[in-house]
């Protein structure tokens, strides 16, 4: 695959131009070098020339003593200045690199936080972690010395042959020839590698992907005794990655051994132009050396442009692996207007919303009909071939007031939250929020900024999510503006003061990555914190209180009364606690409205589900 140079361009200047003075400094640095380069050999050829001529007539020992020493004392100081400047530009390159890197990774980074849910369920987070640091590893000696390298080994070859025709048209000509073939084979061969590193970056994410969730899963993998398969899977990947690797190698060495082979000519052609210029008197014997070197010194930019277009294919794969996955644009696109939302509590509507899961996203919408099927059954007005698991859902909910939705496993009600979120949106209908538009007190939170729509819905999920950071941390979620006064006093609020005080650097103390060393119930009362920190307008309850003891789930009940006072709810309900607490009662069933009301009118009437609910039990009918 041939990538074109405008990408390579393109992305040099995005992310060098913050650093121009150090780019130019480096610049500096580096033809400084090569200037020295080219100085040194003149030195030594003097070297050479005046310690042939020491005891020939006419020749003062002792002057000639004096400027070998001098001569040589030359040599030392520039040998000594070119290597502080070698380190110097080294040193310097490797902050320009890593800073670049790290800028592309952070925008890769934040490019991926804004992708939609299909695309993240697509793809293992081993994969993206691959994508956002091992391909842009690879472009670290692209951002911080190929432009440059290239630019000053060009320089140093146009040197090189400028004095090798000063010294001799015939040699200067000769190496001109060699030099034309030698950067004629390697262009040709310069993308030979590109497809086959790439191949090779794709298996290194498929492996980063599987070992991702295979550790995740240690304990089930044990447990199960599929420890056999994993290993085998294991090897497998790690098999395609050593073979993708190893033909991309023999790629390069492709072009690699030409550039020997190239050497071994030039080698041969200097020793050649020596000894015939030497023999016809030409050439002195310090003379005959620069040649030599400088047939030696040719091949050095050769060699630093071949290592360059050696990287630059590596860079290659990871370019065009960065470039695909910017052009992914998220089906979710920030509300266009600035509208904010009112503090208090929301009404939510929901008007005829459909939604169904991508194909690509496995266990989603498996057994449900395509909205183009329903299409002619109800008369919507929407079209897909996707699977859909809502089914043009319509209800109001009142501010301040608390739904509590039911259903089996399967019937859509994580989706209906996830769509309130805008985690997805939905194929077909309109979800407004309480946003005052002068119509109808609600607007659509497709017109309104994610950020803002985000900041007014909480949710509290069964599986809780904690970081390895600190508590103040976890709780505010890296938010540095919420004071400690204001976590203390809702940590005491919620009652959970001695297991605060329990910690031996209080908001400081380091929390263990996914909540290892906390309860199941302080976890959750760690999530009502962030909710309260918060401060939504409507919250969504996932009750996880049927796995917790009684002590710890009477804490959590008492978190849940604090947290719908003044907001809107929608309680996802397991237990006939927690449908109690609710105004209004929805029961879904294969993503329909099977049943809607007022709970007390639905309770009292023998003929409604809700009603046969409570006398069944709805832990046993709901499982």
């Amino acid at each position: 695959m041939k990538i074109p140079l405008r990408q390579y361009w393109n992305l040099l200047i995005d992310y060098l131009r913050p650093q121009w003075p150090r780019v130019l400094l480096l610049t500096v640095l580096l033809l400084g070098s090569i200037g020295l380069q080219l100085v040194n050999p003149q030195i030594v050829r003097r070297f050479i020339d005046a310690a042939t001529q020491i005891g020939g007539p006419d020749i003062d020992a002792a002057a000639t003593t004096a400027q070998l020493r001098n001569t040589a004392l030359l040599f030392i100081g520039l040998a000594f200045l070119q290597q502080v400047v070698s380190v110097t530009a080294t040193y310097l390159s490797a902050i320009v690199g890593w800073t670049s890197t790290n800028a592309l990774r952070a925008d890769l980074a934040e490019h991926c936080l804004r992708l939609d849910m299909s695309f993240h369920n697509a793809h293992t987070p081993g994969e993206m972690i691959e994508r956002l640091d091992g391909d842009v590893t690879a472009l670290t000696n692209f951002f911080s010395q190929f432009t440059i390298q290239v630019f000053g080994s060009g320089l140093l070859m146009v040197g090189v042959l400028a004095l090798l025709y000063r010294e001799d048209w015939r040699a200067g000509v000769a190496f001109t020839i060699f030099a034309v073939i030698a950067l004629f084979v390697m262009a040709r061969f310069r993308n030979i590698a590109v497809p086959h590193w790439e191949a090779a970056r794709e298996a290194s994410a498929d492996l980063f992907g599987f070992l991702e969730e295979r550790l995740a899963g240690t304990e089930d993998i044990r447990a199960n005794g599929a420890r056999a398969y994993v290993m085998l899977r294991f090897y497998q990947l790690m098999r395609a990655l050593y073979r993708r690797e190893l033909k991309a190698g023999l790629m390069v060495n492709i072009m690699v051994n030409s550039t020997v082979l190239s050497f071994a000519l030039g080698t041969a052609v200097a020793f050649g132009v020596g000894a015939y210029l030497y023999q016809r008197g030409t050439f002195t014997i310090g003379t005959t050396y620069i040649i030599s070197y400088y047939s030696g010194m040719l091949m050095m930019p050769i060699m630093r442009i071949t290592r360059q277009l050696e990287d630059l294919q590596r860079a290659g794969a990871g370019i065009a692996r960065i470039r695909e996955f910017l052009t992914v644009r998220t089906r979710i696109e920030d509300g266009p207007t600035q509208q904010s939302i009112p503090e208090g509590a929301l009404a939510v509507v929901f008007d005829g919303v459909s939604f169904g899961y991508d194909d690509a996203e496995p266990g989603k919408g498996d057994g449900s009909a395509s909205l183009q099927e329903r299409d002619g059954e109800d008369g919507m007005a929407c079209e897909t071939e996707r699977q859909i698991v809502l089914h043009d859902l319509s209800f109001e909910l009142r501010p301040g007031s608390i739904l509590g939705l039911l259903g089996r496993t399967g019937s859509g009600k994580t989706t209906l939250t996830r769509l309130l979120f805008r985690l997805y949106d939905p194929d077909c209908g309109e979800i407004k929020v309480g946003v005052p538009d002068g119509r109808n007190g609600t607007v659509g939170i497709r017109q309104v900024p994610l950020r803002e729509l985000r900041r007014s819905v909480g949710m509290v999920t069964q599986n809780i999510q904690l970081f390895h950071a600190t508590v103040r941390d976890n709780l505010t979620f890296f938010d540095r503006s919420i004071s400690d006064d204001k976590i203390l006093k809702v940590i005491d609020d919620l009652e959970l003061g001695d297991w605060f005080r329990s910690l031996p650097n209080g908001l400081d103390t380091e929390l263990e990555s996914g909540g290892s060393g906390l309860s199941a119930g302080e976890q959750q009362l760690l999530a009502f914190t962030r909710i309260f920190l918060q401060d939504p307008g409507l919250v969504i309850l996932d009750e996880a209180s049927s796995r917790l003891d009684p002590a710890t789930e009477y804490l959590i009940e008492r978190a849940v009364d604090r947290l719908v006072q003044g907001r809107t709810a929608i309680v996802i309900a397991h237990r006939l606690g927690t449908v109690e607490r609710a105004d209004e009662i929805m029961i879904l069933q294969d993503g329909h409205i099977q049943e809607y009301g007022v709970r007390t009118e639905l309770a009292g009437d023998p003929g409604s589900r809700f009603h046969s609910l409570l006398q069944t039990g709805l832990e046993e009918v709901l499982a």
